[in-house]
């Protein structure tokens, strides 16, 4: 079992908030935050299915992909489709959190695992929509709390550069400090000068995951008034948008649609070029992308993969020259579910247990 607030803490290191879209609505749908998890399922979309499968499971929580209220209702109709998802949810006591753009832009998140399944080289992104400052925090700590405020900071996310979690740096010294009168010292007389061995730790933040840094490490300090310093880096920003572009193994377009479909698990993709054009740079974005036709063509690539191509996306790239697969917009964004499982496993210390839903596709179509 595991607080509500952990799990939504663990979602919101993987894809922050601030990542969204204004347009957008993430993070809590329904549900109490204080509440205890033992059984959480993940969807792209919430559906009846869905929500009598959570029932039926006894799922305590919900994650999905898109926002069951987006737009904002203006009144639960429980006559209507919607009103009886809510009404279900709310009975049973099933939180639900949302993670949308935030998880479309993040790092290892739908369009980095999109590049994955498609072998793209070294993948950059393809549209930037945000970046973020990094910080240097530097605290002193007694010997005797320095594993206790490393683990704080590498539970709240910082200490990662690249690929690598729990950087740290840390060197030995020796801390001189008075109590005055008024102080609640957890070393020390008052009125004395104290002289303590005490580890200073350094670690990277970026700047959304500053304040929660610095609160957890504050809590798993001992002093009653912790020493740190905040130091703005001139190093790289980290950047994170929609898409990803980047080499790939000589292929023809007819081959790398039949890749697509093996990797994707989908039977059929709508393909808009020449069978026997020769590829060997492309571009993806999952979900509906098809505002990004331009940054793949400014991007030099010769096909663009992506869901939700309308007739006219189509007539442009036509016109501009890129070749296009329509994948499905469910399908180039439903692969992620399995590494937000991962990830949440990879985290959660306690026996909990995370299934991903089957039939979350709330607009299924057959081709016949």
């Amino acid at each position: 079992m595991i607080d509500s607030e952990k799990i939504i803490k663990y979602m919101e290191e993987i894809a922050p908030k601030n990542l969204a879209e204004n347009w957008d609505n993430v993070g809590l749908q329904i549900g109490d935050t204080k509440g205890k998890i033992e059984k959480i399922l993940l969807a792209l979309d919430i559906n009846l299915e869905v929500v009598d499968k959570a029932v039926k499971e006894q799922v305590d929580m919900i994650i999905s992909h898109h926002p069951l209220i987006f737009p904002s209702l203006k009144q639960i109709d429980l006559n209507t489709y919607k009103g009886k998802i809510v009404e279900k949810l709310i009975k049973n006591d099933i939180l639900v959190y949302t993670a949308h753009t935030n998880l479309d832009a993040s790092n290892n998140g739908v369009n980095d695992e999109l590049a994955r399944l498609l072998d793209i080289e070294n993948p950059k992104i393809l549209s930037k929509t945000h970046s973020d400052k990094l910080y240097k925090v530097v605290v002193t700590v007694p010997e005797t709390h320095e594993k206790e405020v490393r683990r704080a900071f590498g539970e709240s996310g910082a200490g990662n550069i690249g690929n690598y979690s729990n950087c740290s740096f840390s060197y030995e010294g020796i801390g001189r400090f008075k109590p005055e009168q008024g102080s609640n010292p957890y070393l020390g007389t008052k009125e004395e000068i104290e002289v303590v061995k005490e580890i200073k730790i350094e670690v990277v933040v970026e700047e959304s995951n500053l304040n929660n840094v610095l609160k957890q490490m504050i809590n798993a300090h001992p002093y009653e008034e912790v020493a740190y310093d905040i130091i703005k880096l001139e190093n790289k920003i980290k950047e994170y948008g929609i898409g990803r572009f980047g080499n790939i193994e000589k292929i023809t377009l007819k081959e790398l649609a039949e890749k697509t479909k093996q990797r994707l698990n989908i039977q059929n993709v709508r393909v808009y070029g020449n069978l026997e054009k020769s590829i060997e740079k492309i571009a993806v974005a999952g979900g509906s992308g098809a505002d990004f036709i331009l940054d793949a063509y400014k991007k030099g690539v010769g096909v663009y993969i992506t869901g939700d191509i309308k007739h006219h996306d189509a007539q442009m790239a036509k016109e501009i020259g890129l070749d296009l697969i329509d994948a499905g917009h469910f399908h180039t964004e439903k692969i992620v579910m399995n590494n937000i499982k991962k990830y949440l496993n990879s985290k959660i210390k306690s026996n909990i247990e995370i299934i991903v839903a089957e039939n979350d596709n709330i607009a299924q179509y057959k081709t016949i």
